[in-house]
């Protein structure tokens, strides 16, 4: 099969590395699709400074492609549209991501939907092939890859994924429509996996690499991995970030980028730096729930949008999704300790716009 052609310009953007939203659901109180909130928030994550925007991901609640709900299209034609519009306005244009999941059949269909909504990229999760072997899984990538350029995705367990090992993702990142890979196992060991993988794959030059580790982000980016491979030592880093923390405080998320990628490499990093880190994990704490296990991740995120006025309503698809008890305190307590690194200010003073 001939690979799906790689746009020129998405494949520039990428490797210059962004901030990358997983792009939250819009619903009413009654569990309705609110397509002006979700419009607000397109035109928000624009406005912020966001490279680009990643739809139908686990931030967007995988339900969406349940037959009795059946909004996937919707949301990324939404998106699409939404981004159409900001461009033709004189706006940035910004990377367009599609998540891709299921089996197979599922998927491909899912990855021609999008390259047919002009999406640049899939996202590619394989939560769905939890029992698969390795063999099984190239086939099934090597499958999505005639279709539209791919950007691996490894998931945390804890939220559904399923475990990589070094041996897939050097074979994974030698699919020559792959272009990237987000590492989001909230794990050091999974995460050098990634690394060696796509390092020993030969390619480690044209595949970017983005952290979703976000209980780690600031360390990732500012951290320069040696790798010694077979044809010498492959020196890889993280460019930019796709996260779900990133599609709350945004425009902080952008000044965070800049910062860790003018210390990435530095023969010593500052030490305000560190701090920073620091502060940003215990942010992510708070919004995602981890003294629960990560149940209210995806109710933070929502929380704080609805905060803002970016969403009406904390309504998620799943009942259960829902804050755990205590984790309003928690992101009341992190939004106090840490205001620099939240942007109700912006938001609040265009906020208007962005919902007309």
């Amino acid at each position: 099969m001939d690979p799906a052609p790689i746009d020129p310009w998405a494949m520039e953007k990428l490797a210059s590395g962004c901030v990358i939203p997983a792009h939250p659901l819009a619903l009413n109180d009654e569990g309705q699709f609110d397509v002006r909130h979700q419009r607000s928030l397109t035109r928000y994550y624009a406005a912020a400074g966001a490279g680009g925007v990643a739809v139908g991901v686990h931030t967007t609640q995988f339900e969406i492609r349940r037959p009795e709900i059946s909004l996937l299209e919707t949301v990324l034609k939404c998106a699409s549209e939404t981004l159409d519009e900001i461009e033709r306005s004189g706006g940035a244009k910004l990377l367009r991501i599609a998540g891709v999941c299921g089996r197979t059949p599922q998927a491909l269909a899912e990855a021609r939907l999008a390259r047919e909504m002009g999406y640049h990229i899939a996202l590619l999760s394989l939560a769905a092939l939890n029992d698969a072997d390795d063999e099984t899984l190239i086939r099934h990538c090597e499958a999505l890859s005639a279709e539209i350029p791919l950007l691996g995705f490894y998931l945390q367990p804890a939220v559904g994924g399923r475990r990589l090992g070094y041996d897939f993702w050097r074979r994974f990142a030698a699919i020559p429509n792959v272009v990237g890979v987000k590492a989001a196992p909230f794990n050091r060991y999974m995460t050098l996996d990634v690394i060696r993988g796509v390092a020993a794959s030969g390619r480690a030059g044209e595949v970017c690499l983005y952290t979703g580790n976000d209980d780690n982000i600031v360390v990732d980016l500012m951290t320069r991995f040696n790798v010694a491979t077979d044809e010498g030592e492959v020196s890889m880093e993280f460019v930019g970030g796709l996260l779900g923390h990133w599609a709350v405080w945004t425009k902080g998320a952008v000044e965070i980028l800049h910062r860790a990628r003018a210390a990435a490499g530095r023969a010593s990093v500052p030490a305000e730096m560190l701090s920073l880190a620091a502060e940003v994990t215990d942010m992510n704490a708070a919004l995602f729930d981890v003294a629960n296990d990560f149940a209210g991740c995806i109710a933070g995120v929502q929380h704080v949008l609805c905060k803002q006025g970016l969403l009406a309503s904390t309504r998620c698809l799943n009942p259960r999704e829902a804050l755990s008890e205590g984790q309003a305190e928690q992101i009341d307590r992190v939004r106090r300790e840490y205001p620099l690194l939240v942007d109700d200010d912006f938001v609040a003073g265009h906020l208007n716009e962005w919902l007309d």
